[in-house]
């Protein structure tokens, strides 16, 4: 969420930003009942400085970030402190992650537009292949993507190994997709594969915070603008939203496929059932 991203970048804010960065969150909701000026006195700086620091951490102003900061403190779960301790108990685990992986996903609701979306379900509708690009836990989610997205009756293949898909991407051909998955957006490896994807004709659907080098190099980016913390034992809340976005696109693309493609995956899921055991086999 918005006050967690903040925390996770104050260390790259001027001395004048950071004094905001505090304030706001200090007390946030009195940052979204003020104005600028009231901000800018609570903060010991100047309205411009306020302005600097909405843009710093990746709004057009002020009144942007305040409606972004109003929508968030909104969407959150009352009464919840996400932050962990040492001595959390079970219960305690229990209500922050979920809470956390909650208020995430409520983030990604109100922050990601049909627009991209869109244009990611075009590109994959008329594939004549699609691969996913992934590395470490973003490798994970692209071999989640590929199972999901193999019953489109398109080909499609995840690829981990940094390796293998550089040399996949250079014998793409026009009318291939590759769909990228980062948190970060800043893999050198990630970042070859895609050159060379884009290189061969291939459109590139980046799923990855906005801003960054991957987001640049993208046919479409479908931006995932949440907060990544580098504390082992903090859940990663932008996993759930990547999991979520591969949920949209398959099920939008299935969608696009039509009624003929619903009774194919109808098939798949009987042969499915026939496999199953049935229940009586352990009785």
């Amino acid at each position: 969420m918005l006050l967690e991203s903040i925390r996770t970048q104050l260390a790259t804010l001027s001395r004048s930003e950071k004094k905001v960065a505090l304030a706001v969150l200090d007390n946030p909701t009195l940052a979204v009942a003020e104005n600028i000026t009231a901000l800018a006195r609570n903060a010991q700086v100047s309205e411009p400085t306020v302005v600097r620091f909405c843009r710093a951490i990746g709004y057009d102003g002020w009144h942007e970030f305040k409606l972004k900061l109003a929508q968030t403190l909104a969407l959150a779960l009352p009464g919840t402190d996400e932050s962990l301790a040492p001595d959390d108990l079970a219960a305690d685990l229990v209500g922050k992650i979920c809470s956390r992986s909650i208020n995430a996903l409520l983030d990604l609701r109100n922050n990601l537009q049909a627009e991209p979306i869109q244009r990611a379900l075009d590109i994959l509708a008329r594939a004549n292949k699609i691969e996913f690009y992934g590395q470490g836990t973003s490798g994970i989610i692209a071999a989640d993507a590929q199972h999901k997205f193999f019953r489109s009756g398109v080909p499609t293949v995840a690829y981990s190994d940094p390796h293998i898909h550089s040399i996949s991407a250079s014998l793409l051909n026009p009318g291939d997709a590759v769909v990228a998955i980062s948190q970060r957006g800043g893999s050198s490896a990630l970042l070859g594969s895609v050159r060379l994807a884009r290189k061969s004709g291939a459109d590139v659907i980046a799923l990855v915070p906005s801003g960054t080098p991957l987001a640049e190099l993208a046919t479409v980016l479908v931006p995932i603008d949440l907060s990544f913390n580098a504390d082992p034992y903090t859940p990663q809340s932008a996993r759930l939203a990547h999991l979520v976005v591969i949920d949209i696109l398959a099920v939008g693309l299935a969608l696009k496929r039509g009624p003929e493609f619903r009774k194919k995956m109808l098939n798949a899921q009987k042969a499915l059932q026939k496999l199953d055991m049935p229940f009586d086999t352990f009785l």
